[in-house]
């Protein structure tokens, strides 16, 4: 049985993991401050619209939607056309936790109701034929259900969702340092896959590299491979390595 492949796009990457992820499942992308979770996960969604015709979801628990429609800009990603083409759908789902009002077409009015956000998945998946979703961050979801086990069916329940509508998916998770690969220990095991990027101090610079941690079902590199933030999006140096100790 030959598993189909989504691309991320992402120059460098799809190599790494014989040519993408597998179509609808759900994988992790974990680093901590500055490693290049959100971009990634992003960048994911930009590529699947622009180079693959695939209409994304990115659900922003983190940060307005509107920020991020003005960094992302930086890349030449022009969010607010994509929305206007009904390719993507930004939910808002930072600004109801915070107290601000919204005048996002998307909004999570209960903040981490998982019935709330999975009923607000199926309507955008139905309203624009999304085949992409990425979850940014599931931390803040994290602190606020505090309790491990039952956070780890919470995160069952969205990526069990996400898999039957035809989504395949990331979900970013912000770690405290490089030791771990998930900030509660039990976000790795609710998806197929975990991609751990580091942002690690070597002398007098920071430098950027990435490991898949897993990915079930694929043949990957166990190797750490340096990666840069580009005016285009990240690159991944495939065919480089890094021997320094993370």
């Amino acid at each position: 049985m030959v598993l189909e492949r989504v691309p991320t796009g992402i120059p460098g990457f799809d190599e790494l993991c014989e040519g993408g992820l597998l179509r609808d499942r759900t994988y992790l992308v974990s680093g901590t401050s500055g490693s290049g979770k959100t971009i990634f996960a992003m960048q994911y969604i930009v590529n699947g619209i622009q180079m693959f015709n695939e209409p994304g979801i990115f659900v922003a628990t983190e940060e307005r939607p509107q920020h991020l429609r003005e960094h992302f800009s930086v890349f030449g990603w022009d969010l607010e056309k994509l929305e206007d083409e009904n390719m993507l759908a930004i939910v808002d789902a930072t600004s109801t936790k915070i107290g601000l009002p919204s005048d996002e077409k998307y909004i999570d009015v209960r903040p981490f109701d998982t019935r709330s956000l999975i009923d607000q998945m199926i309507t955008i998946q139905d309203e624009i034929g999304a085949r992409r979703a990425a979850l940014d961050s599931t931390t803040s979801i994290g602190f606020s259900i505090q309790d491990p086990a039952k956070f780890r069916v919470e995160l069952l329940k969205i990526s069990t969702t996400m898999e039957i509508l035809g989504l395949t998916s990331l979900f970013t998770c912000e770690i405290v340092d490089s030791s771990g690969i998930s900030r509660f220990g039990v976000e790795n095991f609710v998806t197929e896959g975990t991609i751990v990027l580091y942002y690690t101090r070597s002398e007098n610079v920071r430098v950027r590299s990435l490991e898949i941690f897993k990915m079930r079902g694929s043949n990957h590199s166990k190797k750490i491979h340096p990666f840069e933030i580009t005016d285009k999006g990240i690159v991944v140096h495939s065919r480089e390595e890094v021997y320094s100790e993370i």
